[in-house]
Parts: C-alpha cells; sequence; structure tokens
C-alpha cells in the first residue's frame, strides 16, 4: 500500500475539517473528489472505502479510515501533535470536548441541515445547539492548550467549520438564532485561524471566501460541489 494519504473530500464538507489538519501537520496528501452532484458517494467504489458513505474518508498506509473524529484523533496520535498526548493530564478533558462535538454538536448539525431526514423541531434544536454552543465557549474561556489560536488543535479546528456551517447551511428554521458574536472566546480564536497558512490553502482549494470563519460565504469550489 502506498505511503500517501489519499483525502476524499467534497467542498465545504467534513472533509475541509481535515484538509485544514493535514495542512496545520504540514504533511503532505493527495486528494480524490467525491462528486457529490453525481451521488458518488453511495457508489460501490466509495463505499469500498468507507461503508457509511459519508464524506470524508482517509486513505493510510494502514487503511482507509472514516468518522472525522476518528481521522482527526488518528492524525493527532500519528505526528504527536494538536491534541493531548495519551499519557497528558488533559488528555481525558481532551477527548471529552471532542466526542462532545462530533458526536453531539455535529450531530444536531446533521438534524438541522438536512429536515426531510428527520422528525425536526427548529426551535428545539436551536435552544439545544445554543446551549452546547455556550457550554465550548466557557470551555474556551479557560483556555486550555487545546482550544489556542496561537496552536490549534484538531478540535480548534473542527470547531471552526461547525460555526463556519451554522451560518450558511441551516433549512430548518431561519438563521437568526446564531450569531458569532454570542461565543465571543470561539470568535477570537477563529479571527486568529483566519490568518493561518492551512486556512488559507483551504480558500485556494475550495473557494471559500476570504474570512470563511468569521463573516462566511458560499463557496464558489474550482471542482465539485458543496451540496
Amino acid at each position: 500500500m502506498s505511503d500517501a494519504l489519499r483525502l476524499h473530500f467534497a467542498p465545504d464538507n467534513a472533509s475541509l475539517i481535515v484538509r485544514l489538519v493535514l495542512e496545520e501537520l504540514g504533511q503532505p496528501y493527495e486528494t480524490v473528489l467525491v462528486d457529490r452532484a453525481a451521488r458518488a458517494q453511495d457508489g460501490a467504489a466509495y463505499r469500498a472505502i468507507n461503508p457509511a458513505g459519508l464524506i470524508p474518508a482517509l486513505e493510510t498506509p494502514q487503511g482507509p479510515i472514516f468518522e472525522t473524529a476518528a481521522i482527526l484523533l488518528w492524525l493527532a496520535d500519528r505526528h504527536g501533535r494538536l491534541a493531548p498526548r495519551p499519557d497528558s493530564p488533559q488528555r481525558g478533558r481532551f477527548l471529552s470536548w471532542l466526542f462532545f462535538t462530533s458526536n453531539t454538536l455535529h450531530a444536531y448539525l446533521r438534524v438541522l441541515f438536512y429536515p426531510d431526514r428527520y422528525a425536526a423541531d427548529a426551535g428545539a434544536l436551536h435552544k439545544r445547539l445554543r446551549i452546547h454552543l455556550a457550554l465550548l465557549d466557557a470551555e474556551a474561556a479557560n483556555g486550555p492548550d487545546w482550544l489556542s489560536p496561537d496552536a490549534p488543535s484538531v478540535l480548534t479546528w473542527y470547531l471552526a467549520c461547525l460555526l463556519r456551517w451554522m451560518a450558511l447551511y441551516p433549512k430548518a428554521g431561519n438563521r437568526d438564532w446564531f450569531a458569532l458574536a454570542d461565543t465571543p472566546q470561539l470568535q477570537r480564536i477563529f479571527v486568529a485561524l483566519e490568518a493561518r497558512p492551512p486556512t488559507r490553502a483551504a480558500i485556494t482549494a475550495e473557494g471559500l471566501g476570504p474570512r470563511p470563519f468569521t463573516a462566511p460565504v458560499h463557496p464558489t469550489p474550482p471542482e465539485g460541489s458543496a451540496t
């Protein structure tokens, strides 16, 4: 098997989080477009890599990995960066917030973005998401190393993308319930992220616009479609 990492992506999908982390690591990688317009994620070739048919998937020397949090944790542990090490006193708390972000916050966003697939009460969703965001903003105010604008972790990049999508893609009800300014600690971090080289690389690769986290606009990708 090749030693190259191959990221199966679609523009402005969850693969964006993995792209940003790969760029932050300075890790060489190849990209393979998953054509959502043609439902390539449902085809046999992609299902052989990710049986769930979701984006992203990362092909590695040890085989393919899918699920965003699993990919992020594998990358951080493999490179010894962007997350507390397994023996760090901060490891348990970091893992708690990483999987809260993946299993709870991100899962609620799927309901918000695809209400036709779920029985969604928009008002209840908005209330719950605001509670979750307040918890994360309070954690950021505590100043943990893994929520730092100067040395972002995999979780920092994950949250930046999720809040970007909250501003752009909700279909269940209006968007007045969300404002980045309501989470000032996270907003401060995202302002700093926009100046980092990984963000500039992702802007070019996926057509994200000049301020993808603090003033997001719908992407104009050079290839593929975000939806």
